[in-house]
């Protein structure tokens, strides 16, 4: 397999949320697609927050596209000059008042879409956090926080109360983390 050539780009509009360009590429055959629609974002991060005492931290907010509320775990796009780590951060204390003093931790990058789009998603784990402050939602935010048992996460997304996709992913990522960490713990003893 080879890659596509780009033979011309050009933007149809240009956002602060994001951009669209259209490409026409050639492909390794020689055939030309005149109008490929590439969706231009910032990375985006996300997290399964954990309390100190196991609840996981999670949102609930509108979702116009789906036309209905969420159940999701803190996420946000990066910031110009932001890491992965200081974006995920600060996207938590803005959108619920949580912090934690624990460093992240990295469960892995993937790429949103990459037939249509350029961004990829970091997500992380974090540890011991606890409420600090109240949140810090833009005009155009409407966040309720939910607190709610690592232990009924899995039930809650077989029953289809969890749906987003991110958070359903991240929880499976972190569980694998945690019970390895619970397995090496037990087996130091």
């Amino acid at each position: 397999m080879e890659k596509w050539k780009t033979i011309k780009s050009e933007y149809h509009f240009k956002t602060p949320f994001g951009n669209l360009r259209k490409d026409m590429c050639q492909l390794p055959n020689g055939a030309i697609i005149d109008d490929y629609f590439v969706h231009e974002y910032e990375d985006w991060v996300n997290a399964i927050v954990l309390t100190e005492d196991k609840r996981v931290v999670f949102v609930e907010q509108y979702r116009h596209p789906g036309q209905g509320f969420y159940l999701e775990i803190p996420a946000g796009k990066i910031e110009e000059g932001e890491s992965h780590e200081e974006g995920i951060l600060r996207e938590l204390r803005e959108e619920t008042g949580f912090i934690s003093t624990t460093k992240p931790i990295k469960l892995g990058e993937f790429m949103i879409n990459p037939a249509t789009q350029t961004n990829r998603i970091v997500t992380f784990l974090i540890l011991d956090a606890f409420k600090e402050c109240e949140q810090e939602l833009d005009e155009t935010e409407e966040i309720e926080v939910k607190l709610i048992s690592f232990d009924l996460i899995e039930e809650m997304i077989q029953e289809q109360k969890i749906t987003q996709l991110f958070s359903v992913s991240a929880y499976y990522l972190a569980k694998n983390i945690l019970n390895k960490s619970i397995v090496l713990t037990s087996e130091k003893r």
